[in-house]
């Protein structure tokens, strides 16, 4: 009897312990493993965008080209940063809407320079914001700043020569001021870690912060590259802790199909599940808008079903493509580049039917 009751009073002592064991190998066999295609499914109907808004931004200049939207919210009104083409490279601009629909430019936020590493390229994205899905938009200060990376070069024209990823910072993200701009990229396709799929050039980045550091860092940047050896682009890895310095995460790119291109990633987060919105191009005919999901920032399962946004209407029949995608009072706005008569635009596409 005795010897019963200690072992009932074992059994009761060691079985938290067993349920901490059991549930952290439960939290760890969901990190690792895919996302089911009924989660999958579900995520598709609860993102996608049906009907076509149209043009919500274009240059006054129809000789120069807008691109890569990135949208999010400040002292009460909505904020795009976008890149403007103007033949010779890219600069970085600042517009403001109180409705999501109609914008208005309020000027260059990062312009050319003369002499610097980045003098003809400065493509700018909008880093830290909240990426709660139906959340604020907000962005988020680290260390008393804003930041921005941003594609960078010396090169003239359209994504020539070799790009890498520059940081800038700022006091403020909703006033057209010029930000400091550091003076050697943080990621180079020439550095002495780049991977095989990086070595020709780096294209579009974002950065995050990972805050439960389920990648074991602070900050995850998601970035397109392409390799010397693979004439396709792939969307790689990288993670810091002070968000100055840089390495690579893991070998091989998160996303890829190994043909065409796989590119400009957005995240936003779900519940528990992440969704990495981005684009893709080549490897079916023309640009169009895709998805991932993940449990962990790094292992990704890629929906195999209808694409979210493609070329539809004579402004994005070449190409719709390069998310950004936010939901707002339960409208979900879908943010794009479309190509088509009228040059390149960022267009619209929503859930519900805003036209009438």
């Amino acid at each position: 009897m005795i010897k019963a009751f200690h072992i009932l009073v074992l059994v009761f002592a060691i079985s938290p312990m067993l349920l901490r064991s059991m549930n952290k190998d439960k939290i760890k066999t969901k990190i690792n493993h895919s996302v089911s295609q009924s989660i999958m499914e579900k995520i598709f109907n609860e993102v996608k965008t049906p009907y076509k808004y149209g043009i919500v931004l274009k240059h006054p200049d129809s000789t120069k080209m807008v691109d890569s939207p990135t949208v999010y919210r400040g002292k009460g009104k909505w904020y795009m940063t976008y890149i403007v083409f103007d033949g010779n490279g890219y600069e970085t601009w600042l517009a403001v809407s109180k409705d999501l629909l109609t914008w208005t430019t309020k000027g260059k936020i990062l312009p050319f320079t003369q002499g610097t590493w980045d003098a003809s390229q400065k493509a700018g994205y909008m880093s830290l914001l909240d990426i709660e899905w139906g959340g604020k938009y907000k962005v988020e200060k680290f260390s008393g700043k804003y930041w921005m990376s941003y594609l960078g070069g010396n090169s003239s024209g359209y994504e020539a020569g070799v790009l890498g990823v520059g940081l800038a910072s700022s006091q403020t993200v909703t006033e057209p001021v010029i930000w400091s701009m550091g003076n050697k990229p943080v990621l180079n396709p020439k550095d002495h870690d780049s991977r095989w799929f990086e070595t020709k050039t780096i294209y579009k980045s974002l950065i995050i912060r990972d805050k439960q550091k389920i990648t074991g860092h602070s900050f995850v940047m998601y970035y397109n590259s392409k390799g010397d050896t693979s004439n396709y682009e792939s969307i790689g890895m990288a993670v810091s802790d002070d968000i100055i310095n840089w390495k690579r995460y893991r070998n091989n790119p998160v996303i890829s199909r190994h043909q065409g291109i796989c590119g400009d990633a957005q995240i936003a987060r779900i519940n528990d599940l992440y969704v990495m919105f981005y684009f893709g191009a080549f490897w079916k005919p023309g640009a169009f808008e895709r998805f991932a999901c993940s449990y962990d920032l790094t292992n990704w399962t890629d929906w195999i079903g209808a694409d979210l946004v493609s070329s539809s209407e004579p402004y994005d029949k070449e190409y719709a493509h390069k998310p950004w995608v936010i939901k707002w009072k339960g409208v979900v706005y879908h943010f794009y580049t479309a190509v088509g008569k009228q040059g390149r635009v960022i267009a619209l596409a929503t859930s519900v039917d805003l036209k009438k």
